[in-house]
């Protein structure tokens, strides 16, 4: 009978924590981060590879007093998978790390960065690791990168049937600006990702910049950032303009001369995507006015902004139906959008989705298009209040009422859209 996780972990741990007493005994103290445990190498293995086969984002290697927490980052919330590890475990595991890293040891004061290659499964993970120091420690955050991850095509991201129309006629036109907005991890990349795809990669130079590469496109030419020789965002797509592209996906736009060289690679015949850090499509104009974009430059250039949102999808396994009550949270949420009889879902939790209720991730979506009426109110100085009037009126489904449309057809539920957009329901 194959060992459990847990007590898998649970062994190494145990073997770990001898190890050390064992070898340390007697050792000067300055020695001790120098000597070789073989259990250590074999714990954090384990945490690593436990990340992987969960579909982890990040790992979490927190000093908290007298243990040491580790948490998964799993469809975007933060959990602990096993008992906290004993303290006088944390230098060993920290400095394991740190040498998979290429990082240096015997710093402790400061902050380090470092990049970990980790072979498993025949898959290659690339693994970004950022250290801390913390009153109780160094804390460290490890990202996983797995490019051979399959990509999302279009029709994966859960557009509704109205957003990706809209969505996939902005991706073929010949040039302008394409926007994706939205908090850190909330799936932009992949829908960048997923747009290129739309393109004739045939036919058409397109080139990436990026900050990391997170995924490897074939016929596409990737550009990575670095910032420890001066290519950031702005140089390299000032380079990438002398390449003769027809498309740019620029990671992200972050300060005021990428946007301006954005605006203006679009106007000048180039179909460019890139991101912002905006809570909404209409926010996402005004961002951009902020950075100094002058009104008559954002008109000519944008054509389209999407803003989105991850919400946890319901565990498939263990989903049921039932009806909110006319006086209940749900039905004040749903708004117009209740009446007597209308189902909403959630799940019990089971061992297919660890007891969570949820397995997996979806997007809530609105996309803005910059119709005449819209790029005249941008020129007349309108509020962003204005703005959002105006979008709402001319069709567009914000996030709420995607968000509403999605837990209604069973694929979250409302508490879980009511997290997201507001904190709670």
């Amino acid at each position: 009978m194959p060992i459990a996780e847990s007590d898998v972990f649970t062994l190494l741990v145990s073997k770990t924590v001898q190890s050390i007493r064992h070898q340390s005994r007697g050792a000067p103290a300055d020695s001790l981060q120098q000597m070789k445990h073989v259990p250590i190498i074999e714990l954090v293995n384990e945490v690593i590879e436990e990340a992987i086969r969960c579909n982890a984002s990040d790992i979490h290697v927190e000093p908290d007093g007298e243990v040491v927490r580790l948490r998964f980052r799993v469809d975007g919330m933060l959990c602990e998978r096993h008992e906290p590890l004993p303290q006088e475990v944390h230098a060993f595991f920290v400095s394991r790390l740190k040498i998979m890293g290429g990082m240096d040891i015997a710093e402790h004061r400061l902050p380090q960065d470092g990049r970990i290659l980790y072979a498993y499964g025949g898959e290659e993970v690339d693994i970004r690791m950022s250290t801390l120091p913390l009153l109780t420690g160094e804390k460290v955050v490890l990202r996983l990168l797995n490019d051979k991850r399959r990509l999302l095509q279009f029709s994966e991201l859960d557009f509704s049937p109205q957003n990706a129309q809209a969505f996939q006629r902005l991706c073929k036109m010949p040039s302008g600006l394409i926007l994706v907005t939205g908090q850190v991890n909330s799936g932009k990349t992949t829908t960048l990702y997923a747009a290129l795809q739309l393109l004739d990669a045939e036919k058409r130079n397109i080139v990436t910049l990026e900050d990391p590469v997170e995924y490897r496109l074939r016929g596409i030419n990737q550009l990575q950032v670095n910032p420890k020789v001066q290519l950031d965002f702005a140089r390299g797509l000032r380079a990438v303009l002398r390449q003769d592209p027809n498309a740019i996906m620029l990671g992200e736009i972050r300060d005021e001369e990428t946007a301006e060289m954005a605006v203006r690679a679009a106007l000048t015949g180039h179909l460019l995507f890139s991101t912002l850090h905006t809570g909404s499509a209409v926010g996402a104009v005004f961002r951009l006015l902020e950075m100094g974009i002058a009104p008559y430059l954002f008109s000519a250039a944008v054509l389209g902004i999407a803003a989105q949102r991850l919400v946890r999808r319901l565990c498939p396994h263990c989903r049921e139906a039932y009806l909110p009550a006319a006086d209940s949270r749900e039905a004040a949420f749903l708004g117009d959008c209740y009446h007597a009889g209308v189902k909403l879902y959630r799940s019990r939790g089971c061992a297919a989705c660890h007891h969570t209720g949820y397995r997996g991730r979806l997007a809530l979506q609105e996309l803005l298009v910059m119709d005449e009426e819209l790029r005249q109110a941008v020129l007349a100085g309108s509020t962003e209040e204005q703005l959002q009037a105006m979008a709402g009126e001319g069709g567009m489904v914000d996030l709420r009422q995607d968000g509403i449309a999605k837990a209604v057809a069973g694929k979250t539920s409302l508490a879980e859209v009511g997290r997201v957009l507001y904190g709670e329901l």
